[in-house]
């Protein structure tokens, strides 16, 4: 591609000065959200939110992007404006979503504009009682405007719900007979997420809303499961999907016969857009779905004829971290018929699309840490072996294909916080409209030459991807302290890519050389690979850590690993608990802890994560939890350690935060703890962000030797 890093040695050999990229910046650059196309793919909508430091507060704009010249212009709305879709009698024509109405406390307005014209002129042509988001719409041949948003819904009448309005309980209590009590940062309430449905009825060249919006899951049967769409914690309107045409919705909900607690499984299901009939299942038990094909769905995306779904799903009924497969069904009606697609690729696709004549998919799917591009014949064998046709550069965050077959690509690496690129894929060129670390001040100077990566033998002897990420000073002839990161998951991966809470980059802006090893149980090197640590947490991983200090030590002299800081997140938090009880501890200088569990044994916050990785429930298999338990070596505690954790962490409970911090003050290891009572598994307030980072850096800088001095006037003493 025309943005291509560096390569390892290549860079290690660069030098240059620049400014110090802080966490100031960082924090206060633009977000931009990926790139929204018209239908002709002349230009993109997004939006872009920066903090002020100042003010101590954000600030959203919307911007339109020419899709041919790269150009950015300020769009005709503000920031009151939440979703826009393209949708209407011109190319430019707009339905969107505005934040908040006039005539009803708590609720959300339609809005329908053009901004091709020369005086935007927006009409409002609905307003909804409550505050519905995830808009999707499509223009039926009538001239009508068929449209769905999701909203949390009552559970006993399927109306929407609107807090604003909604009657205040005396008590604050919370019963319940069943699992889920928590999830992520959130207690679950009777309330569930609902698709509903409307139609802008197209009346005398206008458009009228009739005030019904329709309730598609409330008449889905269960005997275990509320249906729910989208699916918490982390589903979004990519759960659910319209046909062109209008008639059919297509949707994603948890297996309405198995507890969502223990299990993943979730299907697609079919319903008529104006509820004139139950949802029917498009996969799962009893379908035309290869019997293997029982687990979690996801990315149901319609074909323009609105004959066909594509989708993905795994195999296994209580795996998050299972193989996702590419399938195919064929629709008539509310009937389906299901295809495999290249079910052999050993990858785990995450979004597919149709071309334009139906003949191919555009597939997102991730090689090496990298979310990259490819084309697949949509009915391919199953020992069909596509090609990427975007590299390593850039991880593919979304994308959409253009008339001319050339997708226009939302992605983001180390060095920029977004890049939006035209990719051919009969040739794979590649033309840059945007680059965020060429137009905002906040991330000038950051390149590609940045980041680097090597391969080493691991534990087992597989071969281990690490990432290197230099300081913008950085001189090969010099020595840095070594920031040694753990990457959360443990089936997720942390390469050549952007983060607003891990920004490897920034920290070695701080004056280290930081690595990212992608060690056994990564995904995107085989789904093997990925399982190999089940029921080994602190095994192989623990050793490939071992062998990437030993690689680094023998191999690059730059690095001073004599003066090295080990951190981590979640699994990454585990692993610096477990590092801490056995000989890799004592090799650094000190540890940053950030949620991660320090008593396996007593881990059961999330059933199916859990008892998967540990072979089984605690009470038939004591020993592999207890094997892996870092507590249980908590007489060897003696590095210095730093622990984060936070109140509304649910999946890793902050009583782990607690417990370890009690024992390294039992013991008298140097160590600090903090917490954020509004943040849950990640710390997501720019404010809280900002302590977080000079906490953490003061911490490391004070062990390493770059500064003596320690942060006192916001501690807590005794």
């Amino acid at each position: 591609m025309g943005f291509a890093k560096a390569a390892f040695v290549v860079s290690a050999l660069l030098g240059y000065a620049r400014a110090i990229f802080t966490p100031e910046k960082m924090l206060a650059a633009p977000r931009r959200s990926t790139a929204n196309v018209n239908p002709s793919g002349d230009v993109a909508l997004f939006s872009s939110t920066t903090y002020n430091w100042t003010t101590h507060k954000s600030s959203t704009t919307w911007n339109i992007l020419d899709v041919a010249t790269g150009n950015v212009t300020e769009a005709p709305f503000d920031s009151s404006v939440s979703e826009v879709v393209w949708i209407g009698d011109t190319d430019t024509s707009i339905l969107y979503i505005n934040g908040s109405s006039d005539e009803i406390v708590g609720g959300v307005a339609l809005y329908t504009a053009d901004i091709g014209t020369d005086e935007f002129s927006p009409t409002r042509v609905a307003s909804l009682d409550a505050p519905f988001a995830g808009l999707k719409a499509t223009k039926t041949k009538s001239g009508s405007i068929n449209f769905v948003v999701n909203c949390l819904s009552y559970w006993n009448n399927g109306s929407a719900y609107n807090p604003d309005l909604a009657e205040v309980p005396l008590s604050a209590g919370q019963l319940y007979d069943a699992n889920f009590v928590t999830h992520f940062d959130h207690y679950l309430t009777q309330e569930r997420y609902a698709i509903f449905s409307g139609v802008l009825s197209s009346i005398n060249g206008s458009l009228a809303f009739d005030g019904t919006m329709r309730n598609l899951l409330f008449e889905l049967p269960y005997t275990v499961t509320k249906p729910e769409t989208p699916i918490v914690p982390n589903g979004d309107l990519g759960d659910y999907d319209i046909s062109p045409d209008g008639s059919t919705v297509a949707f994603l909900t948890k297996a309405p016969h198995l507890s969502k607690a223990n299990h993943t499984a979730s299907y697609v299901y079919l319903v008529p857009h104006d509820g004139s009939a139950f949802p029917v299942p498009v996969n799962g038990p009893n379908t035309t779905a290869p019997e293997t094909a029982q687990g979690f769905s996801q990315a149901p995306r319609w074909s323009s004829d609105s004959t066909k779904l594509v989708y993905q799903q795994q195999d296994g009924i209580a795996y998050e971290s299972d193989r996702f497969k590419l399938y195919v069904a064929e629709i008539n009606g509310l009937d389906s018929k299901i295809t495999p697609i290249a079910e052999n690729w050993d990858s785990s696709p995450s979004l597919a699309l149709w071309s334009k004549d139906c003949s191919e998919l555009y597939v997102v799917s991730e090689l090496y840490a990298a979310n990259r591009l490819w084309i697949i014949p949509a009915n391919a064998e199953a020992d069909f072996r596509p090609s990427n046709f975007t590299g390593p550069e850039s991880v593919v965050a979304d994308f959409a294909i253009l008339p001319n077959g050339d997708a226009l690509i939302s992605s983001a690496s180390s060095w920029t916080s977004r890049i939006f690129y035209t990719a051919k894929p009969d040739d794979a060129s590649t033309k840059v409209l945007l680059s965020a670390n060429e137009v905002d001040p906040e991330l000038e100077g950051l390149k590609p030459s940045d980041v680097s990566n090597f391969w080493y033998e691991g534990g087992d002897g597989d071969l281990i991807q690490c990432f290197v990420y230099y300081p913008g000073d950085f001189d090969p002839n010099k020595k840095y302290p070594w920031v040694f990161n753990v990457h959360g998951g443990p089936q997720s991966s942390q390469g050549d890519s952007w983060s607003n809470r891990w920004n490897l980059r920034m920290w070695a802006d701080q004056g280290y050389i930081v690595t990212s090893p992608q060690f056994t149980g990564t995904p995107s090197y085989g789904q093997n690979f990925t399982d190999a640590i089940q029921g080994n947490w602190g095994g192989t991983p623990y050793r490939d850590l071992e062998k990437l200090f030993s690689y680094v030590e023998e191999n690059i002299p730059f690095v001073n690993t004599s003066n090295a800081v080990a951190v981590g997140a979640s699994y990454g938090g585990y692993m610096m608990n477990w590092i801490q009880g056995h000989n890799l501890g004592r090799k650094f200088k000190a540890l940053v802890t950030h949620d991660g569990k320090t008593n396996n044994i007593n881990a059961y916050s999330e059933l199916w994560f859990i008892e998967h990785d540990n072979n089984g429930t605690i009470w038939d298999n004591y020993e592999n939890y207890a094997r892996w338990d870092p507590l249980l070596h908590a007489k060897n505690f003696s590095t210095p350690q730093f622990v984060v954790h936070n109140d509304l962490d649910y999946r890793v409970v902050i009583s782990e935060g607690y417990v370890l911090f009690n024992v390294l003050q039992s013991l008298g290891v140097p160590s600090r703890f903090l917490h954020f009572p509004d943040e849950g598994h990640w710390v997501l307030n720019r404010e809280n962000s900002l302590v977080w980072h000079k906490s953490i850096f003061n911490w490391i800088n004070y062990w390493t030797g770059k500064d003596e001095a320690l942060l006192q006037d916001i501690v807590i003493k005794q």
